[in-house]
């Protein structure tokens, strides 16, 4: 960091106003990495199988975070108008500007897993 950046860890008088906790908004809950990193890995996927990719979330739980995601404009919602009904989900702009942190986060895993 330079002189002249902030450390947002730290200059902020209140928490609740920091960079740190709006990320943190975002992102908490149990499976919200989990579901961005599994849509940047496919880039662009359906309902069924992002939940056969992510075996250990149920379709409730699944489509709660999808909603969230969506309303926290992560993700991307496409659905078509047909029988039976399309939806595709992709990351958006946003959601995208993201990942170098989810990439920060496996090479932190990575150098420090036992």
């Amino acid at each position: 960091m330079n002189s002249e950046e902030k450390d947002c860890l730290k200059e902020v008088e209140s928490f609740d106003k920091t960079g740190f906790n709006y990320t943190l908004s975002l992102i908490s809950g149990k499976y919200k990495l989990t579901v961005l990193y599994a849509i940047y890995r496919h880039k662009v996927i359906r309902f069924n199988s992002l939940q056969r990719y992510l075996n250990m979330v149920s379709h409730k739980t699944l489509s709660v975070v999808l909603k969230e995601l969506e309303k926290d404009e992560l993700i991307l919602r496409k659905e078509f108008p047909q029988i039976p009904p399309k939806v595709e989900y992709s990351l958006s702009e946003k959601g995208e500007s993201f990942i170098p942190i989810l990439h920060e986060l496996c090479q932190w895993g990575l150098k420090h897993r036992i």
